[in-house]
């Protein structure tokens, strides 16, 4: 039986990275307020290497409408933030000569809208994941010798960690599309 608890354990683990995976996308999605995650994918050159912006940086959010980037080495500046204007997230930060600051701008509801149906999108994707995840776990269960009952007890498992996930799913986008559309 130990085996066949693994294909169910083995699901659960997939669906959970689908999770994870939708947790960074969706905090991407910007909600109209200053968010230190959505300079996450930002790197720099630091000393010949491509580095993470926080890796060289402290980024901080002084109020609802501004990040700080406040670089640990002050001829950081300049690199840091043509790594920022390059990175097509439409943000300008201002060079005060000891730290950069980026204003962001309120949302229009035209965006708004955009970015629920980008989150909408992310969302539905997570959830085709868990699906094929269920999926090929009962064709793994199907081809297992095993007893018929005991073949259903472990589709009956599968399906509820599916619900479970893609109930959680719900509630991501939820939350996010509240966040992105409350003014």
């Amino acid at each position: 039986m130990e085996n066949n608890q693994e294909i169910v354990e083995s699901a659960e683990l997939n669906m959970m990275s689908a999770i994870s995976h939708l947790e960074t996308e969706i905090a991407k999605i910007r909600a109209g307020k200053a968010n230190p995650i959505m300079l996450k994918g930002i790197t720099v050159e630091y000393y010949g290497n491509m580095t993470p912006l926080t890796q060289v940086a402290s980024v901080n959010t002084p109020n609802a409408q501004t990040i700080s980037i406040q670089p640990w080495e002050k001829d950081m500046l300049d690199e840091i933030e043509k790594s920022i204007i390059s990175s097509n997230l439409g943000l300008n930060p201002v060079n005060n000569g000891e730290s950069l600051l980026i204003n962001i701008p309120p949302l229009t509801e035209e965006r708004r809208i955009e970015l629920t149906k980008l989150a909408k999108s992310e969302s539905e994707s997570a959830k085709v994941s868990i699906r094929n995840t269920r999926k090929d776990a009962n064709n793994k269960i199907k081809n297992i010798e095993i007893s018929d009952d005991l073949k259903s007890n472990l589709e009956i498992d599968t399906q509820e960690l599916t619900d479970k996930y893609i109930k959680k799913v719900d509630e991501m986008y939820s939350i996010k599309e509240k966040d992105i559309l409350t003014l």
